[in-house]
């Protein structure tokens, strides 16, 4: 009966593990077909827009840039049929396949393109660096910067306020190097601020691009213990969930929180026997050593602010 049951168990093991390229469509000998940038394009623009068409039973699609001598500029793994991607002067070639959980169909053909230098503004973009989209601080100064375009004699800048609704807070002109620090009296309020750059010479400008970011100064509140209760009791080896609570803070913007768990064998926690980062407001562990703990919690918000430690609370390993 043992070896009945354990050739069954394979026999199932063998069939879920084969269930998911049982189920995909074999796209091997499948092949995309590339939109645009067509063969042999010139782009005047410092980004492209790469186009191909859908391939059916594809979950995702690889796609490749090279320079003409081969060296490799992207290779990337996506769900959309378009990319639009920053590239210098030059010339390149590309190509794409799509791909599911078992297959991968074949490349399309090679296309060829170069990109060109234009003196018409309106056919570049600016290429936003720091901050990355969605950033938050607490910081009362912030530093943008954004890759240079030669071809612009300044760049013009705006900061909004959108926290609710578009509030112009700042701006400035005639900016001619490819940075600008906003200070602290237009950082001043805790917000979600949208800051905008465009390029401009005699002749054409860019269209504005634009990132967001926001400002929390507020710390989170004190968490609160919840599970286990004060003393209680386990065995050794036994899986604990420790969980907790924590009230939204009242500040204008409230920033995405991980928390810290500390475990110690007394209430100063002296000595931190483990300490543990985690993004939800649960933890599970075991533990091996006969004693008392303790165990708190603080909050971290992704602009840098700290709570105040929970109060301890005191289990028991028996």
């Amino acid at each position: 009966m043992k070896k009945i049951n354990r050739v069954s168990i394979i026999a199932i093991a063998l069939i879920l593990f084969s269930c998911d390229d049982v189920l995909e469509k074999d796209i091997t000998n499948d092949m995309i077909e590339l939109i645009s940038p067509k063969d042999y394009e010139e782009i005047e623009s410092n980004v492209v827009t790469f186009k191909w068409n859908n391939l059916s039973d594809s979950d995702k699609y690889r796609i490749q840039i090279f320079k003409t001598d081969k060296t490799k500029v992207l290779d990337s793994l996506i769900t959309k049929t378009n990319l639009t991607y920053p590239l210098p002067l030059g010339e390149y070639q590309w190509r794409v396949r799509g791909e599911n959980f078992a297959y991968q169909s074949s490349y399309s053909h090679q296309g060829d393109f170069s990109v060109i230098e234009s003196t018409d503004l309106s056919k570049q973009q600016i290429i936003l660096k720091n901050p990355v989209d969605n950033y938050y601080t607490k910081s009362s100064t912030l530093t943008c910067n954004w890759a240079a375009l030669t071809i612009a004699d300044y760049y013009d800048f705006e900061l909004l306020n959108v926290t609710n609704g578009e509030t112009i807070v700042f701006q400035e002109t005639n900016i001619t190097n490819p940075t600008f620090i906003i200070n602290s009296t237009n950082l001043s309020a805790e917000a979600k601020y949208k800051w905008k750059i465009k390029g401009v010479n005699g002749t054409s400008e860019t269209p504005f691009s634009t990132s967001t970011f926001s400002v929390d100064r507020t710390n989170p509140n004190q968490p609160s213990n919840t599970l286990p209760i004060q003393n209680a009791t386990f065995t050794t080896n036994q899986t604990i969930n420790f969980s907790w609570s924590i009230l939204a803070d009242v500040g204008a913007i409230q920033s995405p929180i991980t928390y810290t768990i500390e475990f110690a064998n007394d209430i100063n926690f002296t000595t931190i026997v483990q300490k543990n980062d985690v993004s939800t407001a649960s933890f599970d562990k075991a533990f091996t050593a006969l004693g008392s703990y303790y165990w708190r919690i603080k909050a971290t918000d992704l602009a840098g602010n700290i709570s105040i430690y929970s109060t301890p609370f005191k289990f028991i390993v028996k």
